[in-house]
């Protein structure tokens, strides 16, 4: 038994063994059939090679300079690395498989060469009143952009308190006043700011990307400035099968322009009142009115958009009820708009003032002095205004309510709430001067 147990034992080592042979065999002959169709594959590159060149010595092109396979050598070198300097930036040729070369090339905006420079004095007289007194005034924009830079800020009078106050989102900043059982309260405030006129480039997209946070903010609806239903029905229309937001926001400028109507008998700048104007089908009012209506159908379709709110204090060289006609500002009150696009930045534009120079200067909509301002006013801000603030359903310190947007003076007494368009609230009035030319 042993016996028989060792020869089946010596059998079965003997077809492993062979086993393993023959598997050994087998792949040095798929290496070898591998290695031979290499080999075949070369020699006819070569051979292709060899017939793209002329024959003469061996290896050698026409010119007797470089051989095919010396070509192909010189091909597999490794690249140097590219030196970036200021005037070749890593943005303008970053390297392949970077997440910049996915990006538009960003450069630094040339900042304007002309500049005017204005004093605005604000001054408030209050009616004599038992117990708290406070009053808010707008100020201009905090941050310096390249059309408007705040050079300073000073102000006089008996208030008991008064601060410089801003929003924590930075989208407004007030000159906050209190006084407690004084007889004559009074208050004024100077403010020197310098402006540039601004224009829209649609050759240059080099703007770095705006906050996340920002647009989506103003992608939001507001209290009177929706973004859905009849505002994007209405946008869905003007802009049928158009892709570039560029040209699409040009389509709800247009549609604006030719579809709503000014009305100067309005106080302020209007009442803002979007919702109020899809709903009835009657567009138009003042400046807030319009370019409110531009803003919300914009948002409607994606687009970010922004009223800005602001001031006139000088004259206009393109119209002249586009700008002041005496350094009187008390009613000057005017908002803008701006519309973002993604490597432009904010867009400048104003469809209201179109329609306000169609009803003040009394012109047919084809004169062709109105047809270039349609033009201008698309991507340009003539700068004879400045800019107070971009917020909306504004909550001012310590003030209950909230306001769609703040352009006036706000005053809350023991006699109740005021706005400066109210006559028999208080007495305010701005003057405006250009602090570069005395």
């Amino acid at each position: 038994t042993g016996c028989l147990c060792r020869r089946k034992f010596l059998k079965r080592r003997n077809f492993l063994a062979s086993l393993a042979g023959l598997s050994l065999f087998a792949s040095e002959a798929w290496a070898a059939k591998k290695q031979k169709t290499s080999v075949t594959k070369a020699s006819s590159a070569k051979s292709k090679s060899g017939k793209a060149t002329k024959s003469g010595k061996a290896g050698k092109t026409k010119g007797g300079k470089k051989s095919a396979h010396a070509s192909h050598a010189a091909q597999e070198r490794p690249r140097a690395p590219v030196a970036h300097t200021a005037d070749d930036p890593v943005t303008e040729t970053p390297p392949q498989g970077t997440s910049a070369s996915r990006l538009p090339p960003v450069k630094a905006p040339e900042p304007p060469t002309e500049w005017r420079a204005y004093e605005i004095t604000t001054t408030v007289t209050l009616k004599p009143s038992k117990g708290l007194i406070k009053v808010w005034l707008p100020l201009p924009l905090n941050q310096d952009t390249l059309f408007q830079r705040t050079l300073s800020h000073a102000w006089s009078g008996n208030p008991d308190s008064a601060a410089m106050r801003r929003l924590p989102d930075g989208n407004l900043e007030v000159l906050h006043a209190e006084w407690l059982n004084v007889n004559e309260p009074t208050l004024q405030i100077k403010t020197t700011v310098t402006t540039a006129d601004r224009h829209f480039d649609v050759t240059k997209r080099t703007v770095a990307p705006e906050r996340e946070d920002i647009l989506r903010r103003n992608l939001q609806a507001s209290q009177l400035i929706p973004n859905e239903g009849l505002a994007h029905q209405v946008g869905e229309r003007i802009v049928g099968r158009i892709k570039d937001p560029v040209a699409q926001a040009k389509a709800v400028y247009d549609w604006v322009v030719e579809n709503t109507i000014y009305d100067p008998s309005l106080p302020g700048c209007g009442t803002g009142d979007v919702r109020q104007q899809l709903i009835s089908g009657q567009y138009g009012g003042r400046s807030a009115d319009i370019n409110g209506l531009f803003v919300a159908i914009c948002r409607a379709i994606g687009i970010p958009a922004r009223c800005v709110y602001g001031l006139r204090v000088g004259p206009s060289r393109l119209f002249r009820n586009l700008g002041l006609t005496s350094d009187d500002a008390t009613r000057g009150q005017h908002v803008r708009a701006e519309f973002y696009v993604p490597g432009y930045g904010w867009i400048p534009v104003d469809p209201s003032d179109v329609r306000r120079a169609i009803s003040l200067e009394i012109l047919s909509d084809r004169d062709s002095k109105l047809l270039a301002l349609r033009k201008v006013l698309f991507g340009v801000w003539e700068m004879n205004w400045i800019a107070f603030n971009v917020g909306s359903d504004i909550t001012l310190p310590g003030k209950p309510t909230t306001l769609p947007f703040m352009l006036l003076p706000q005053l809350d007494s023991p006699e109740g709430r005021r706005n400066g368009t109210d006559p028999e609230g208080f007495r305010y009035s701005i003057k405006t001067r250009r602090a570069d030319e005395f």
